[in-house]
């Protein structure tokens, strides 16, 4: 985007905002598109969404479209999502906390659908919480780890239709081990009541990796996100979040689309070649990092070249 005389905007958070994204561990809702211009995106680009098969975990039959792995990283088969996760609205305000030089590593879907369950209050440091390894690994000498996540309302998000919830400032302690056991059960989505909130973790019961089996979230201190279409929220992947449940009052289905980021140090999926997720197991042979600021000086990560062009990427 450019200003009337031809100059770049920066989007990057001035000191205040920064301040206050260290304090809170979020920053936003912030603008990305109008209302109309994400309907018209959401609208040109459902039919290949509905259609998995060009995504890179899908592996025929094995990966059916209702499962959530088909969701994964759409920016590396749409183009619409590829230059998304690029805007300079996200990236402008990523690496004013990361740094010049900057990845995005996944992205997902997150639909919630007439009656759907809230989602579980839940943290993730290194992304091994529904896995089998560590997704994500930081230098050893690092002051922090996690992830940058950028939620982008793609319909509007509100509180009867199950939007984000977060607890400020509770990115400074990890409450959950990561390394513990959580197990998956397609006969737990849908059916938990936790503190008298229907929430669930898509099959899994994320208290399992509490630290303290006896710890509960205190939600008195939870604010909710209501987003129109077309913003983002940005956020440590350590703050505790969660989402309210779907009331069923309306019948807009809610959709939001995270992308996750980091900078160029941290190596992802260092200790696997396949991913192990919601009872299914994908190669990563396909998937691969978008540089979207900066440059990679490290040569520990794959990366896919995602020039919006019409042409199939490269991983290399």
């Amino acid at each position: 985007m450019a200003n009337a005389v031809g100059a770049a905007v920066n989007y990057a958070l001035s000191e205040r905002e920064l301040e206050q994204f260290q304090r809170d561990g979020f920053i936003g809702p912030f603008d990305v598109y109008g209302p109309e211009e994400m309907e018209r995106a959401l609208q040109a680009m459902r039919p290949k969404l509905i259609d998995s098969r060009q995504g890179v975990y899908h592996q025929g039959d094995a990966l059916s479209g209702t499962t959530n792995l088909a969701s994964y990283d759409r920016h590396l088969d749409v183009d619409f999502l590829a230059r998304h996760i690029t805007r300079p609205e996200i990236v402008d305000r990523v690496t004013s906390v990361l740094g010049a030089d900057a990845l995005c590593w996944r992205t997902e879907f997150f639909p919630k659908y007439p009656g759907d369950e809230g989602t579980d209050w839940h943290q993730a440091d290194n992304f091994a919480n529904v896995g089998k390894h560590p997704q994500i690994v930081w230098p050893q000498d690092a002051s922090f780890g996690g992830a940058l996540t950028v939620w982008t309302a793609f319909t509007d998000s509100t509180l009867d239709n199950g939007c984000l919830q977060f607890i400020p400032g509770s990115h400074k302690t990890m409450n959950y081990d990561e390394n513990k056991v959580i197990e998956y059960d397609a006969d737990r989505i849908n059916q938990s009541v936790k503190n008298g909130v229907r929430r669930g973790f898509y099959g899994y019961d994320y208290r399992q990796l509490q630290k303290d089996p006896n710890w509960s979230p205190d939600e008195s201190k939870a604010e909710s996100m209501v987003m129109r279409q077309g913003q983002a929220i940005m956020f440590w992947s350590t703050l505790m979040h969660a989402s309210h449940p779907h009331s069923g009052l309306t019948d807009q289905m809610r959709l939001g689309f995270t992308a996750r980021y980091v900078p160029t140090p941290v190596r992802v999926y260092p200790y696997q070649d396949t991913l192990a997720e919601y009872g299914v197991e994908v190669s990563l042979e396909k998937w691969g990092c978008v540089l979207v600021s900066g440059k990679d000086e490290f040569g520990h990560n794959r990366f896919v070249d995602r020039t919006v062009n019409g042409t199939p990427f490269e991983v290399r």
